[in-house]
């Protein structure tokens, strides 16, 4: 048996040692149950291979450490009733923050992944140097709403627009978000905060949320092309989320493009050449142009009305599915780029301005691909239609919680 590492304080578990073996079967019994909900002690034997005997020393050990409780009785089967298990909610609490120029939505959800709270607070017009307020107060509402403490809080993950550079903490390609660019906001954060805090762009959010939940399961590689207020991508490459070397990866809006002028100094303009082509603001643009009378903003609600208004009279009236057809070939033409650097096996369509055009704008979208990339990705609608970047803000934050709550190996 190996002895103790350098500084440690005591014996650590090698592979194959009966502890680490323990665990092993601890988590695997933990992750049946969070997959298929409450399982008697046979079903939970026969889904891990255990014995009987082996099952049952397993399930009294994870109930001791507070990790599964009884939950009731199985019915409707022959022989005695057996007794279900089930994990224990309240072992442990995460928080997402969902942050953008006008609001910050927190939730709150116990280890199973079940939303227990969720509060929303308003920021427009809210003063540069209140971002750490802004935090807790959204945070503290979540929680109250849960019927917690603050304190209960296991980990917070922040999704916001853009992305926090590693070498400088900088907030970047956010220009539009006010007050998150000090260069000591962070440390602040985490000096206010009693909680792990870990920060993700908004899009790569959603790109979890669809790999854990979504279109993208099962997937290991796909890119995630999220259009609502700005135009931006996830890459998940070898199952993990590809982010750059400033955080930038995925800044997709800033791509120039054949159809639309060079933009300059495109982090000072908040656009690129992508963004004008296909971005939200540009449908009401489009839509005027083919003589469809619509108002102009705000842009990611009339571009979703719209798209949606053209996706239903699709082939019925003449300019709405030119409409439909001339944006399917604005996004295929970013998306070849795309797929020209990245060659993906599948693309997710998600924000509410792609959404809205559903399967129809999907199915236009891959025609056109098809003409100007050279392999051919499959294009899925995604399927995480509410509060996405939440959504994963909150699986991010289980995901990290669950390794350290369900670890019984210390």
């Amino acid at each position: 048996m190996a002895g103790p590492t350098p500084g440690s304080s005591g014996p650590t578990s090698t592979p194959g040692t009966p502890r680490v073996l323990r665990a092993m079967n601890d988590r695997a019994a933990l992750d049946l149950l969070l997959e298929h909900g409450p399982l008697s002690r046979t079903r939970i034997g026969k889904l891990t291979g255990l014995s009987k005997p082996t099952a049952s020393q397993l399930l009294a050990r994870l109930e001791a450490a507070g990790l599964v409780v009884a939950t009731g009785t199985s019915e409707g089967r022959p022989g005695p009733n057996a007794q279900l298990y089930t994990v224990n909610a309240r072992a442990a609490h995460v928080a997402g923050l969902d942050v953008n120029g006008r609001r910050i939505v927190a939730a709150v959800a116990d280890v199973t992944g079940q939303t227990v709270g969720q509060f929303e607070l308003a920021t427009p017009g809210r003063r540069a140097d209140s971002v750490v307020r802004q935090v807790a107060d959204a945070l503290d509402g979540a929680v109250k709403d849960a019927g917690l403490t603050r304190a209960d809080v296991h980990r917070i993950v922040i999704g916001t627009p853009g992305a926090f550079d590693p070498g400088t903490g900088r907030l970047r390609y956010a220009s539009h978000l006010p007050g998150w660019h000090s260069p000591t906001l962070l440390d602040e954060l985490a000096a206010f905060l009693p909680m792990p805090v870990e920060y993700e762009n908004d899009v790569n959010l959603v790109a979890v949320a669809e790999q854990r939940l979504g279109a993208a399961r099962g997937h290991e590689d796909f890119v995630l092309l999220w259009n609502e207020e700005g135009l931006g991508a996830a890459l998940v490459i070898n199952g993990r989320l590809h982010r750059g070397f400033t955080g930038g990866a995925g800044e997709v809006g800033f791509l120039p493009v054949p159809g639309t002028p060079l933009v300059r100094q495109v982090v000072k303009a908040n656009s690129g050449g992508f963004q004008e082509l296909a971005g939200a603001q540009s449908v009401p643009r489009l839509a005027k142009a083919l003589g469809i009378d619509t108002p102009q903003q705000p842009y990611a609600k009339v571009a979703a009305e719209l798209l949606a208004r053209a996706a239903d009279a699709y082939e019925r009236d003449e300019a709405l599915t030119e409409l439909l057809r001339q944006y399917a070939q604005r996004l295929a033409t970013g998306l070849a780029s795309v797929t020209a650097v990245l060659d993906p096996g599948l693309i997710v369509l998600s924000g509410g301005a792609v959404a809205a055009g559903g399967e129809i704008l999907r199915s236009l979208i891959q025609s056109e691909l098809a003409e100007l990339a050279a392999s051919r990705p499959r294009l899925v609608v995604g399927e995480i239609d509410r509060t996405p970047v939440l959504r994963g803000a909150l699986e991010r934050a289980l995901a990290d919680t669950r390794d350290e709550v369900f670890d019984t190996s210390r």
